[in-house]
C-alpha cells in the first residue's frame, strides 16, 4: 500500500510505503513440567498470550525471541527450532504484523515482567481464556505437532 504525501514547503510529492511489522513469539517448554509458558497481557489487546513482541531495528528474529522471552517471563531460553510464520493481516487488531514462532526450552519458574502482568505454565488440558491475537490457532498447531499430527496449511491463513 502506497500513500502519497506532499511537502508543504516545496510541493515535492513522495511515497510512503506501509508494510507489515515483524514480531517474534516463543513457545517456551518448561523442563520437568510438560507445559508451556503463557503470559497475561498488561496492555491491550488483553488476554493470555505466547511470550513475544516486536523485532527491534537491527535485531534478528532469534535475538528478538530470546529478548522478549526474558523480558516477559524472566526465563533464559534456549531456542530449539523455528516453528511457523503466521501472517494473516487480521491476526493483530492494532496493525498488520507477521510473526515467526520459535520453540524454546527453559528451566525455572516464569515471572511476569515488562508488559506481562503474570506468567504461568499451562498444558493443553488447562489453557487459559481468552487467548490474544491468533494464539489459539498457533497453540493448536503446536500441540498437534507435538502429537505428530501434520499441520496442513489452512485456507483461511491466506485470506
Amino acid at each position: 500500500m502506497v500513500k502519497h504525501l506532499t511537502c508543504p514547503r516545496c510541493g515535492f510529492e513522495f511515497d510512503i510505503y506501509k508494510n507489515p511489522v515483524p514480531t517474534a513469539d516463543v513457545i517456551i517448554e518448561v523442563e520437568g513440567t510438560g507445559g508451556i509458558v503463557l503470559i497475561k497481557r498488561k496492555n491491550p489487546p488483553h488476554g493470555w498470550a505466547i511470550p513475544g513482541g516486536f523485532v527491534d531495528y537491527g535485531e534478528s528474529l532469534e535475538t528478538a525471541a530470546v529478548r522478549e522471552a526474558k523480558e516477559e517471563t524472566g526465563l533464559d531460553v534456549e531456542l530449539v527450532s523455528q516453528f511457523h510464520t503466521y501472517s494473516n493481516p487480521a491476526r493483530d487488531p492494532r496493525q498488520h504484523t507477521i510473526t515467526t514462532v520459535f520453540i524454546a526450552r527453559a528451566r525455572g519458574v516464569p515471572v511476569g515482567g515488562d508488559d506481562a502482568q503474570h506468567a504461568a505454565v499451562f498444558t493443553t488440558d488447562n489453557l487459559p481464556s481468552p487467548l490474544a491475537f491468533d494464539h489459539a490457532e498457533i497453540l493448536e498447531d503446536y500441540f498437534n505437532f507435538k502429537k505428530g499430527v501434520s499441520n496442513r496449511l489452512r485456507k483461511e491463513r491466506f485470506l
